[in-house]
């Protein structure tokens, strides 16, 4: 599978498209003024405890407070607490180990939010989820710093490999090396790019982020909350940490600065593709040049159409989506058992697509055509959750039930890709109604009374072709020559495919259009 990154930086930010095989599979929007990114840490500022929630209102600088639930709380929190408020005030005498306070085994176990950050103003946050319509950041105390092979988890000392990584050989051959050059006092999470990876590749990611550790503790020392101590990496580097094999084969950009950054990661990442950036500097626009416009124009909206004919209606509602799967006019056999699979099949590999490219999270129902079959429908689930394979985001899928219908649940940590991919109707303004057609009649005759009688002898008349053909029907009789006769002028009618359908425009015999 050949994957292809395409980005169109702008005034507003950055646009990142992803493609598998031509097709675009995910959509990302960098806005240059953007905040609060998932991966963030903020210094914040708790400003109220509600126990009936076991949750904390905490104060990262966005309108609206963000939200720490009891769950989201490190078992580590304490040391945590303690080590930000040292880090901050920077009271310690020189050399002060810093490290002492991040394996200190203090677990939390109360149950109750009020009895850890009671009396606590400050805590070091990471955002979880970004604000989504009405509601602030979510936040989680379990600090994460991804790289790309290892994520490293400060304040434990657990060492655990990706699932993904199926060999049991391998992941003891990965948790052995982790063990080995894993820092005091810091806990590894093995990612499933890891896998055959070298010793020396494993260490110098894990060095690269404890470089990382060291500098959010010089942020702190100073700050003042509520501020954001480190930025996770900017959205193009981050997708080239996760999604960088063997299969990525081209990366375009069409900005200069970006481009030479983007360039320097993977040369740092992956040495060995360095080469598959380049820089994008066509005159037509680079999502045009490569398709990616003609894609999110057909992929978005509410009804998505299938090669087969069936489509798929998407719906959204405050607690869910619901995804109606509809019949096409192809059938492949004279069964209709079979042709009902067959357009599942079809219609499960596009929702698993949409689902990624919209980037929908929470409980979505699918209301797939009916199968009576049991084998059918477990076919049709195994399917599903193949073509879900691939999604990065944490997702279940749940057997067909009786009712044909399928319930997927997918984390949600950002808000919702939504493009309007409806234009409003030139003609009509958007109100779904045009002029009569005898009052078009009556607009022309006026404009060319006016003409006539200004000293205009010779003129023609353009129009839509369906309006070129009322205005010419009959030979002697046409509107045309009634014209003709009656202002006593050259008058010549000739059609344009290009036209709406009322419009229409004048030109004199220099083939100049006339303005009124």
């Amino acid at each position: 599978m050949n994957k292809e990154l395409i980005i169109n930086s702008g005034p507003s930010g950055v646009e990142i498209a992803f493609l598998e095989d031509k097709k675009l599979v995910e959509l990302h929007n960098e806005k240059s003024d953007a905040i609060f990114a998932v991966g963030d840490l903020y210094l914040g500022k708790v400003k109220k405890l509600i126990p009936g929630l076991n949750a904390a209102f905490v104060d990262v600088g966005f309108e609206k407070d963000a939200f720490l639930h009891y769950t989201d709380l490190s078992p580590y929190v304490r040391s945590i607490l303690k080590f930000t408020q040292l880090a901050m005030n920077d009271k310690e005498p020189n050399g002060f180990d810093f490290a002492r306070f991040q394996s200190e085994p203090e677990i939390v176990k109360t149950g109750k939010i009020t009895e850890v950050l009671n009396g606590k103003p400050h805590v070091l946050v990471q955002i979880l989820k970004e604000p989504i319509a009405a509601k602030g950041p979510r936040l989680s105390c379990e600090l994460s710093l991804p790289g790309r092979y290892v994520v490293l988890t400060p304040f434990n000392e657990i060492v655990a490999v990706s699932k993904k990584v199926h060999s049991s050989e391998e992941r003891k051959r990965l948790h052995k090396i982790v063990e080995a050059i894993r820092p005091k006092n810091f806990g590894v999470i093995v990612r499933t790019a890891a896998e055959g990876k070298s010793t020396a590749e494993l260490h110098q990611d894990l060095l690269s982020l404890t470089d990382t550790w060291k500098t959010i503790k010089t942020n702190l020392k100073g700050a003042v909350a509520p501020v954001r101590i480190m930025s996770e990496e900017n959205k193009t580097n981050s997708i080239l940490r996760d999604l960088l094999n063997a299969d990525f084969n081209k990366v375009i950009v069409n900005d200069k600065n970006l481009f030479s950054v983007t360039q320097s990661y993977i040369e740092r990442i992956a040495p060995d593709k360095k080469d598959i950036v380049s820089f994008y500097q066509n005159g037509l626009p680079i999502f045009d040049h490569y398709g990616v416009t003609k894609q999110v124009k057909s992929s978005f909206g509410k009804t998505v159409n299938l090669p087969s004919g069936a489509y798929l209606i998407i719906e959204h509602t405050e607690a869910m989506h619901v995804i109606d799967v509809n019949s096409g006019y192809k059938s492949v056999s004279n069964n209709q058992e079979d042709n009902a699979l067959q357009t599942n099949l079809e219609a499960a590999e596009e929702i698993a697509r949409q689902l990624r490219l919209r980037d929908i999270g929470g409980i979505i129902v699918i209301d797939f055509i009916d199968m009576k079959l049991p084998d059918n429908k477990r076919k049709l689930h195994e399917a599903l959750e193949g073509f879900m394979r691939s999604d990065r985001a944490k997702h279940s899928v749940l057997p067909i039930s009786k009712f044909g219908l399928a319930q997927i649940t997918r984390q949600r940590m950002r808000p919702e890709v939504n493009i309007n991919t409806s234009e409003t109707c030139p003609v009509c303004n958007g109100t779904g109604k045009i002029s009569s057609t005898l009052l078009l009649e009556d607009e022309m005759e006026k404009r060319l009374h006016y003409l006539a009688t200004h000293g205009h002898k010779t003129l023609v008349l353009t129009v839509h072709p369906i309006v070129y053909s009322y205005l010419t029907k009959g030979l002697f009789r046409s509107i045309i020559k009634k014209w003709k006769r009656k202002y006593r002028i050259n008058l010549k009618a000739q059609k344009n495919t290009n036209y709406q359908l009322i419009e229409f425009r004048f030109f004199n015999e220099h083939e100049e259009e006339i303005k009124f």
